[in-house]
């Protein structure tokens, strides 16, 4: 059914009709039941795979009690495959370097290596087979296609070339979809002023990037001397961060280059990483289900919550040879609806994308917060300046919550009552939705260094004071 098998088969010159809304019709808005009764033979033919194929999952399930022979239904998949966690890779590949004992192919077939930064300790290591690449390359088209990009657009990808996943499948699907692919990049010193210039000279019909870039990027170029609404994209998609579902910098991002924004990407190790993704006719981002299967799931039980609520997302791949996971858990946090989206596909769907992190939330006397909802108050309000940081601290005996907000320069010109106009509305607006009192101090425009990848606004000084505390209370 449309080029739809284990392992993955693909007609490299296929294209849809020029005016199909699908890249496949059927694969993409059959009944879900209909498509489930698919994926559940996909997951028989995978479990097999992995069993045979690695030592990582064959042990893991001898450990769960769990054999492929036994996988009868989608119920049996969720109750007896155990998740596996990130760590669980990190440690295989120390136990067996540099790829693990979930490579399921040999090491002469592996194609593309890419991997974690490895900042804060063993970096993890992404083996893609040759096969592999060649399908992700086609997921990353089919979905493309889906957010109204075709075959002769020009792509603008604005995001670093280098370990991070993102920009390389944004490239792959790119080629794949015959459009003029524009691998431009991000991260050296005065990058962004350049590409400010070659956005206004070549006009692409599409760029890909990290919110926090096209936000950084839209300063610049105004700065610079261009009107990013005269760059002429019609689409701007993105992943690497929270944010193109985050109404407030959605909005922001849309106004300021007239484009449609689309949210996509799960994580690096569930490449095609774009098999969470808006479309061109839906905001949110679709579960597409018949690449990932994706499940949301209670945090501690790990079983599927009902439509409607908030989970973590489960990830499987239906199409991987070299590097499956099976029941990978994100450690995100989300919350799903059924299907049909706008767009007419029948996949279930995150209709505020993902939300963040849940090792991000930090807890404010007793109340939980997320950075990206600081993030969505803050891009709502007028004079809001386009960056900010949150400070968590301690005062005394509770834990205070400070945010650091930059006042836009044209406010900023008008001065003192502009400045206290913004944090009157600012303190309002968070109060309100955050559940709590937090501390505002509007600082000047330009108080906080922009980036050309994910930004970083969370300051945690509560193990500060407290080790502080334990040395006057020695």
């Amino acid at each position: 059914m449309e080029q739809w098998s284990f392992p993955p088969r693909y007609d490299a010159d296929y294209l849809p009709p020029a005016r199909s809304r699908h890249w496949f019709p059927q694969r993409e808005t059959m009944p879900p039941g209909e498509r489930d009764a698919h994926i559940l033979e996909r997951l028989k033919l995978l479990t097999r795979y992995a069993w045979d194929h690695s030592p990582f999952y064959r042990r893991k399930w001898d450990e769960a009690g769990f054999h492929p022979d036994r996988l009868r239904s989608l119920e049996d998949f969720e109750s007896k495959v155990p998740v596996i966690a990130k760590k669980d890779l990190r440690e295989a590949q120390a136990r067996v370097p540099p790829f693990g004992d979930y490579l399921c192919v040999p090491d002469a077939e592996v194609h593309h290596i890419h991997g974690t930064s490895g900042t804060t300790g063993r970096p993890t290591a992404f083996a893609i087979g040759r096969a592999d690449w060649d399908a992700i390359a086609n997921a990353h088209a089919r979905i493309m296609w889906g957010m109204g990009i075709r075959p002769g657009d020009t792509v603008f990808i604005a995001a670093i070339l280098s370990l991070y996943m993102g920009s390389w499948g944004a490239l792959s699907g790119a080629e794949r979809l015959r459009t003029k692919a524009f691998p431009f990049g991000a991260g050296a010193p005065g990058m962004t002023a350049r590409a400010a210039m070659w956005l206004a000279m070549t006009r692409p019909a599409a760029l890909y990037a990290t919110p926090s870039f096209a936000l950084h990027l839209a300063e610049v170029a105004r700065n610079e001397g261009h009107d990013p609404r005269s760059f002429g994209l019609k689409t701007m998609f993105f992943s690497g961060e929270p944010g193109a579902s985050i109404p407030g910098v959605r909005d922001r991002i849309a106004a300021a280059y007239g484009a449609h924004v689309i949210d996509c990407g799960s994580m690096a190790e569930m490449t095609p990483f774009m098999h969470v993704s808006g479309t061109a006719e839906s905001d949110g981002m679709l579960c597409w289900q018949d690449i990932v299967y994706t499940e949301v799931c209670d945090s501690r039980t790990f079983r599927r919550v009902p439509y409607g609520e908030r989970g973590t997302p489960v990830y499987t791949h239906l199409e991987r040879t070299s590097q499956p996971m099976i029941r990978l858990v994100s450690g995100d946090l989300t919350l799903w609806e059924d299907g049909p989206a706008p767009c007419g596909r029948t996949y279930p769907w995150l209709p505020q994308g993902i939300f963040g992190r849940i090792d991000d939330m930090f807890t404010i006397r007793g109340e939980n917060v997320y950075p990206s909802e600081v993030d969505a108050v803050l891009n709502a309000i007028d004079g809001y300046g386009g960056e900010h940081r949150i400070v968590i601290t301690r005062e005394g005996a509770m834990d205070e919550l400070v945010i650091r907000v930059e006042i836009a320069p044209e406010p900023a010109a008008s001065g003192a009552d502009a400045m206290r106009t913004l944090h009157d509305e600012a303190a309002k607006q968070l109060s309100r939705v955050l559940g709590l009192r937090s501390k505002i101090e509007v600082v000047a425009p330009g108080t906080f260094p922009r980036t050309d990848f994910k930004a970083r606004r969370v300051v945690d000084d509560r193990d500060v004071f407290r080790e502080l505390n334990a040395r006057l209370g020695a």
